[in-house]
């Protein structure tokens, strides 16, 4: 990883936006989970971020200044059951975000993270996660999933699209944004707040 944010800064002339993503999920109650579902989860959505960070901020700090978007989740705002590993992950991302917006504020770099209710990406849309959330049915459809995590939010809606939180994490590295730092931004449809 930083030998290609090295060779694409080089390239590029610089880097200025860094947008920290890394997600996978299972399921499973909080003592029932296996030792390494429990590390996969952490070093993947938590470390895979730190991870990021760390080859990118160099860059960053070179340049006299830049954003930080780390993407973490509604997971990361509130508990949700079945996912202790993935809601402690994303929550580790906002502390990392809350650290990092502090360390990195004397270079002019701002952190902030997103926080997506479901996002209609393979992570959701997959037989494993609709079983979740349909357990009723043997093979349920996108429309019986959409039915059921329409529930978790506000606005009647099942999910969101990837452009609303590109389009989120776009206006925080934006000038439009230049002095928004240390920020939990919901991208959720309510859902934090239901």
């Amino acid at each position: 990883l930083r030998a290609a944010v090295d060779a694409a800064a080089e390239q590029l002339g610089g880097l200025d936006i860094v947008c920290a993503t890394a997600g996978i999920s299972s399921s499973g109650g909080a003592l029932e989970l296996t030792e390494q579902q429990w590390q996969t989860m952490i070093d993947v959505n938590l470390t895979g971020v730190w991870q990021t960070c760390k080859a990118a901020t160099p860059h960053l700090i070179a340049r006299g200044g830049g954003a930080m978007i780390l993407t973490s989740s509604i997971a990361g705002l509130r508990g949700l059951v079945g996912v202790a590993h993935y809601t402690a992950a994303k929550h580790g991302v906002v502390g990392l975000m809350r650290s990092l917006a502090k360390e990195l504020a004397p270079h002019h770099v701002r952190v902030n993270s997103v926080h997506p209710t479901n996002v209609d990406t393979p992570m959701i849309q997959n037989d494993m996660v609709r079983k979740v959330f349909r357990p009723d049915r043997d093979n349920p459809t996108r429309e019986e999933f959409a039915e059921a995590a329409v529930t978790m939010n506000m606005l009647p809606i099942p999910w969101v699209d990837p452009i609303d939180i590109a389009n989120a994490a776009l206006f925080l590295a934006s000038d439009e944004g230049r002095y928004i730092t240390a920020v939990t931004l919901p991208i959720d449809a309510g859902s934090t707040q239901r």
